[in-house]
């Protein structure tokens, strides 16, 4: 049986990481507060903003803009969004499996696949993958999310994708929908697809100023920063959500742990004293 002093020790290590853990769920909590609220106030922009790019689109008389124009698939760039500390159940893990579930099956038919990773936990899951080509790392950008980190990211996106560097570009991102439920989300950022938001026998019309073109190609880039925004916002929700439940399970198992280690405890302790009253009652008949 182990000894008694080596138990204590094991229960006050629980203890100590029981009292960590519980901390880093407060903080979760507070920080998915915000971070959900940042979420709901983004979403209604974000559907606005593609309710008018696609009745836009579908009046563009001037043939494709450069965003909207599909091309042969050859390469394609995926955009996955992780986090940069771990502790957070398989938030990572998910969307690395993802990942390489895309690449490996050719989900849309590209020759290649290169990888961009916002987030170090997606470098350190992707990096000795085979097969894996990663194009950039983003680090430490989802500490403190801003729209400005989004429109820079978009900005270098756009740039790429008109210089025919990349043929389509993907993300693949955890989407929130509760502290306990984030899905792994796969949708396609470039060429722009937009959506059929009208209700049918309703046609909207518009006056543009200065005219219809310059619009769209000023929401076009704007759009592709939104997506990203919203995204992040997604990512950064579900991370701390994932968190959370994280660290309400291990505070959990610590409590199971440290019932079971006193539970052993007692049992050493009075086998000890069992042993000992033996040994006095034997020294005692001894000595008669």
């Amino acid at each position: 049986m182990a000894n008694l002093k080596d138990i204590k020790k094991r229960i006050g290590s629980v203890k100590n990481t029981q009292q960590i853990t519980k901390a880093m769920k407060m903080v979760s909590a507070a920080k998915l507060r915000r971070a959900q609220e940042a979420v709901v106030a983004a979403r209604p922009y974000a559907d606005k903003l593609q309710e008018v790019l696609s009745s836009m689109a579908k009046r563009d008389s001037s043939g494709e803009h450069p965003l909207l124009e599909g091309r042969e698939k050859k390469r394609a760039l995926i955009l996955i969004m992780t986090a940069d500390r771990g502790l957070c159940g398989g938030f990572n893990s998910s969307v690395a499996k993802a990942t390489e579930a895309f690449i490996k099956t050719q989900a849309h038919g590209f020759e290649d696949y290169s990888v961009r990773i916002i987030g170090r936990k997606g470098k350190d899951a992707l990096k000795r993958r085979p097969g894996i080509v990663i194009d950039k790392v983003y680090e430490n950008l989802t500490g403190h999310i801003t729209y400005a980190t989004a429109a820079l990211l978009g900005r270098e996106i756009v740039e790429d994708y008109t210089a025919e560097n990349f043929d389509a570009v993907f993300m693949i991102y955890n989407h929130f929908f509760s502290a306990m439920n984030q899905e792994v989300t796969t949708s396609q950022l470039l060429p722009i697809d937009p959506h059929e938001t009208e209700e049918e026998g309703y046609v909207a019309d518009y006056i543009y100023e200065p005219s219809s073109e310059e619009v769209l190609a000023s929401i076009l880039p704007k759009y592709v920063e939104v997506e990203i925004f919203r995204a992040l916002l997604e990512s950064v929700a579900s991370e701390h959500g994932a968190r959370m439940s994280s660290m309400d399970s291990a505070s959990k198992n610590a409590s199971e742990m440290i019932d079971k280690l006193t539970l052993q405890y007692n049992r050493a302790r009075q086998s000890a004293i069992t042993s000992e009253l033996m040994e006095i009652i034997s020294g005692a008949e001894s000595i008669k």
